[in-house]
């Protein structure tokens, strides 16, 4: 298995954060990584996301949980589990009125290490997504 993992303290309540980030087709509002989302976050519906990091690839994933103002997993990959990406966002309420965001994606499959060594670095891009969501619900820009 290999993972990417992000995490920030938002000065926001979950349900602010939680409405920023389920506006998918908002996102390149405020991540610059991401060129456009298509598809609508909700259980069991497919989500289409085009990055700067892969430009000339749609990555298609499923909402396969969903836990409003709290947790929410996106899956995706290659049949029979050969390869497959699980993101998971969670927001934890830290106790002072703010929220605690963080996302993780965790990667698995036979084809992995072949996969793996052609994956762009994803942490610069997991670090500007979690700075632009925390200054789009502070901030509103």
């Amino acid at each position: 298995m290999k993972a990417y993992d992000v995490a920030a303290t938002i000065e926001a309540s979950p349900d602010a954060v939680w409405a920023v980030l389920t506006d998918t087709p908002g996102w390149p509002r405020w991540d610059s990584g991401v060129r456009q989302v298509e598809g609508r976050v909700a259980l069991g519906e497919k989500v289409k996301v085009v990055t700067d990091a892969s430009p000339d690839r749609a990555f298609p994933v499923k909402v396969t949980e969903l836990d409003p103002g709290r947790r929410m997993v996106w899956t995706g990959g290659m049949p029979l589990g050969l390869f497959k990406g699980v993101r998971t966002y969670i927001l934890t309420p830290d106790g002072n009125g703010g929220t605690r965001f963080a996302m993780r994606e965790e990667y698995t499959g036979p084809l992995l290490p072949l996969i793996w060594r052609s994956m762009p670095d994803l942490g610069p891009s997991f670090q500007q997504f979690a700075a632009g969501l925390k200054q789009r619900v502070e901030h509103g820009a």
